[in-house]
């Protein structure tokens, strides 16, 4: 079955931008392989704002949606996307239902970052250069961005390098893509093509001194950015050199084809050096010619002078474009959507329809934790009192509490869930429930999640987007996702609400188990959290109960219940 895939690029369609052309090119690729492929972009083309207004309006399938005009992207720039084209994103995303979400370019202020930031759907970060990664500055909307993309992509490993210094995570390398149907090997002249840039003279002087030395072969100065100056064609050259502004791969493909040479600029784009590849150019790239440019001059003339040694270069170029096609960057892509597709759980029918329902609080604490003064009995006396059906006991690091509270509650008809709130070595803290034995602090949160399921509990991740205090990386996360049972999606101790939304939105995405919890330190805090869910007998029931639980938010003033814990605090260490 194909997926529903949204592309979303910054740079105007309309205008010639590499960008553009991979998101084309994969968007071609994708279709073919049956997916349903809709571009997002900003235009500058009347017709396609119109048709984008339609597009949003009818709400059907559509190739491209132009959310707006276009916007001058800068690196160094704040995020200045106008709130008309802001609302047609979200409604563009809300409408079209898709699977994946793919950004191209987060890094920079514009409608990718917002669409990845703002998406339900899986999501997936795609970076083409290091030079437009300044976005966003500050480390907590990196985290919050990363804690919400799914796969970070990069069409080079340099590019993958930069990209995870700013954004950490596993990136994975796919081809910037090329049309080998458009660029192929034709007949070919004594042309040499160089990749112009104005501040690039070292090498440009190497060029022009090797052509002076071959009187029968031409140069053709290839400029493929805008208002990027224009090079002075040297004497020593008259006749037989010119200027050519070429800035998409459609006008650039007849030149390619039939020139012989080409002379990539040290700082010029991949994807045109990929373009010249596929044409079968003999392509000068000495080693450590960034170092020394006066090497082009030798390596060029070597290939004028030595039609074999041009011959074997242009056929050992086109050998390496070949697996390169946009074909290939779409099959890599279409491989990585359908294994996010598998994260995501199914549901089941509910077997337990027949059951009562029940309040349940997932996370609170006794005095067996060392920040909180709550003794046992009355907690479990103030818990049958607010009404509620069952409750997890997890203190910090001790498994003492829960033990007593399971005693006392013999007899009563409050269900008690032994639990421990472990914390682990440098990734926050996890829950483990129905446990039967304390588990260490310190262990990896891998190490604690093997520890809590040898034991037959459940793996209950609490706050787990709260950045005022240590929680999981989102890489920690989406490795371990099949091994969490349960993401609490409601935490009623949170100073910023902004965090449950984060989690609710993880759990939705993935379909995970959600709980919900007080995180009581007080008594007045109990219940302020909780699910109502059918009543339950052990783990495998309360996991089935939990999946058609709703989430009940009680809250209560924070800085009233804070208030009384440290109070509390203070009145044991007068003690």
């Amino acid at each position: 079955m194909g997926l529903r895939i949204c592309l979303v690029t910054p740079f105007a369609w309309s205008r010639p931008h590499d960008v553009n052309e991979h998101v084309a090119g994969v968007a071609h690729g994708l279709r073919g392989l049956g997916h349903e492929v809709t571009v997002l972009a900003p235009s500058t083309r009347a017709a396609d704002l119109l048709a984008g207004r339609r597009a949003l309006l009818d709400g059907g399938p559509h190739e491209l949606i132009a959310l707006g005009p276009a916007l001058p992207v800068s690196r160094r720039s704040r995020i200045g996307v106008p709130v008309g084209v802001r609302t047609n994103l979200s409604l563009a995303l809300a409408r079209g239902e898709y699977d994946v979400v793919h950004g191209f370019e987060p890094g920079l202020p514009s409608l990718s970052y917002l669409a990845l930031r703002d998406s339900r759907a899986f999501a997936v970060a795609s970076f083409l250069s290091p030079e437009r990664l300044g976005y966003p500055p500050g480390k907590a909307q990196r985290e919050r961005l990363l804690g919400r993309v799914d796969a970070l992509v990069a069409t080079s490993e340099a590019t993958a390098e930069a990209a995870a210094e700013r954004l950490p995570g596993d990136y994975r390398v796919i081809t910037a893509g090329v049309d080998l149907e458009r660029f192929k090997p034709g007949r070919k002249r004594r042309l040499v093509v160089l990749e112009w840039r104005p501040g690039e003279r070292a090498l440009t002087r190497a060029v022009v001194r090797a052509l002076a030395s071959l009187p029968d072969w031409e140069l053709v100065f290839l400029r493929t950015k805008p208002l990027a100056g224009r090079p002075s064609l040297p004497r020593a050259l008259r006749g037989r050199a010119r200027v050519r502004t070429l800035r998409d791969g459609a006008a650039r493909a007849p030149l390619l084809n039939e020139a012989a040479i080409f002379v990539p600029a040290l700082d010029g784009l991949d994807r045109v050096s990929l373009e010249a590849a596929a044409a079968g150019t003999a392509i000068v790239s000495p080693p450590r010619l960034r170092e020394q440019p006066e090497l082009a001059a030798a390596e060029l003339l070597r290939l004028a002078e030595d039609e074999d040694y041009r011959e074997r270069e242009s056929t050992r170029a086109r050998g390496s474009a070949e697996p390169q096609s946009f074909a290939a960057a779409a099959a890599e892509l279409d491989e990585l959507y359908r294994g996010l597709a598998t994260r995501r759980r199914s549901r089941t029918a509910e077997p337990l329809g027949d059951r009562d329902w029940i309040v349940a609080d997932l996370h609170m604490h006794t005095l067996w934790s060392h920040d909180c003064q709550i003794p046992v009995e009355e907690l479990l006396d103030h818990a049958e009192a607010e009404g509620l059906g069952a409750i997890a006991v997890t203190d910090h690091n001790v498994f003492g509490g829960a033990r007593e509270a399971v005693d006392l509650a013999r007899g009563r008809e409050l269900i008690v869930i032994p639990g421990e709130e472990v914390k682990t070595a440098d990734q926050g803290e996890v829950i483990g429930l129905f446990l039967s034995e304390e588990i260490p602090r310190g262990l990896s949160f891998g190490e604690t999640v093997d520890a809590i399921r040898a034991q037959g509990g459940i793996v209950y991740v609490p706050h787990p987007f709260d950045r005022l205090h240590a929680i999981p990386e989102p890489a920690t996360l989406h490795r371990h996702l099949a091994q969490v049972d349960v993401l609490e999606v409601y935490n009623a101790r949170l100073l910023f609400e902004a965090y449950n939304d984060e989690a609710l939105r993880f759990a939705r995405k993935y379909d995970l188990t959600m709980g919900a919890g007080s995180d009581a330190h007080v008594l007045q805090g109990v219940g302020t959290g909780a699910v109502r869910m059918r009543a339950f007998d052990g783990p495998e029931e309360f996991l089935v109960s939990l999946r058609s639980a709703q989430v009940l938010r009680r809250p209560r003033s924070l800085l009233y219940l804070q208030s009384l814990k440290w109070a509390a605090q203070a009145k044991e260490r007068v003690r």
